[in-house]
């Protein structure tokens, strides 16, 4: 019976979709006095409506050209006398929006990544490739940075690598979203991202799919590999495609697993002397207490709540070392950008890593520092 491979079980799941507007609420109109002036759009159903809300107002903000509808300012109690005509649809107030900002992730924030962006660190060049659930090849966050992929299970009506979970989609984000002003943005922000599709809508896959994608990514000279999935149980199969993809100049970083609280449980193929392992934080610098831990394990990151971006251009916050894995695979990505090897960029994250007062078992040589990786401390800026 083939081994299943899947992304490892969440505690703690939480999810926020985003994309939509925030508007103010009612509250000030409904508080205010009657002779109060207050600011609102009047919905007009004919001229005899349109010059009446002409008359209340104090002032006429705005006459849309194509819609029934004047933006003005007038009393609460006159305003209230045009909700009670019948040639009027509606009276609402006139409430704010705000601009869809790029939010920095806390994950991001914590590993001094926007550090290393502001000294124009940005993994232009690298390749980094997602072995997962596949990308969201749509989502405006990632479109920018995509290459190209291939998937080695069967996708249904999903064409080639396309993510049909949202795994895979938020992995990447975190890796390696756009700096575009909107959602999020990731560890690195230029680098290359390749989609392998090795997990199906599900979040399982073989033994054999794995070590086929992993196999894959080294064929094609790429720098990094990202596995956010895992077993309990090895395989000699993936051992040697880890191999593999490191004797060919490979940076496979790989979740340790949500075995946790554990002492020695990292999931393979973490656990591979090939792959490094990582291990998750909380925002306190904590463990997460999900996390897998073990003497495998190199360094941690952020994996408590993090959000990213998911399938339909959406975002989500989801918690697990999968998440923590791909702060690492950014980082390595922007090393790697810069001329390090495979075996270089990983000695490097762990030399540069903090200590945040864990032992060795939960985090290996300490807490990701992307900036201190790439040569600059917190404080530095353009």
């Amino acid at each position: 019976m083939a081994q299943k491979f899947g992304i490892p079980s969440r505690r703690d799941v939480l999810k926020l979709t985003g994309g939509s507007l925030a508007a103010a609420s009612a509250g000030g109109l409904a508080a205010a006095k009657p002779d109060d002036t207050v600011e609102v759009n009047v919905g007009v159903a004919s001229n005899s409506s349109r010059s009446a809300a002409r008359s209340a107002a104090t002032d006429v903000i705005r006459e849309f050209d194509s819609i029934d509808v004047l933006t003005i300012r007038a009393p609460k109690k006159a305003a209230s006398g045009l909700r009670n005509r019948a040639d009027v649809r509606y009276v609402e107030e006139n409430g704010t929006v705000e601009a869809l900002a790029q939010t920095l992730p806390w994950g991001v924030d914590r590993a001094d990544a926007e550090v290393a962006h502001a000294n124009g660190e940005t993994g232009a060049g690298a390749d980094i490739a997602i072995i997962d659930t596949g990308i969201d090849s749509t989502h405006p966050d990632l479109q920018a940075n995509l290459g190209t992929g291939r998937s080695f299970v069967t996708t249904g009506n999903y064409p080639a690598w396309q993510d049909n979970n949202g795994h895979g989609t938020h992995c990447a984000g975190i890796a390696d979203a756009v700096d575009n002003g909107q959602g999020v943005v990731g560890v690195s922000t230029e680098a290359t991202l390749h989609a392998v599709k090795v997990l199906t809508g599900s979040g399982s896959g073989t033994t054999s799919d794995v070590a086929a994608g992993i196999e894959y990514v080294a064929d094609q000279g790429w720098d990094v590999g990202s596995l956010s999935l895992g077993s309990s149980s090895g395989s000699q199969t993936l051992r040697d495609a880890c191999q593999y993809a490191q004797s060919n100049g490979v940076l496979l970083v790989a979740a340790a697993g949500n075995s946790g609280p554990c002492t020695d449980c990292v999931g393979y193929p973490a656990a591979y002397p090939s792959v490094m392992a990582v291990s998750s934080t909380n925002r306190n610098d904590g463990l997460s207490s999900f996390s897998s831990q073990g003497p495998e394990v190199e360094i941690a990151a952020p994996g408590s709540d993090i959000y990213s971006t998911y399938v339909g251009g959406t975002y989500t916050r989801l918690s697990g070392t999968s998440m923590a894995c791909p702060h690492v695979s950014g980082a390595a990505g922007q090393l790697m950008a810069n001329g390090y090897t495979n075996s270089e960029a990983r000695s490097r994250l762990k030399s540069t890593a903090e200590d945040v007062g864990l032992s060795s078992n939960e985090s290996g040589s300490g807490l990701l520092d992307v900036a201190a990786a790439l040569g600059y401390d917190s404080g530095d800026s353009t």
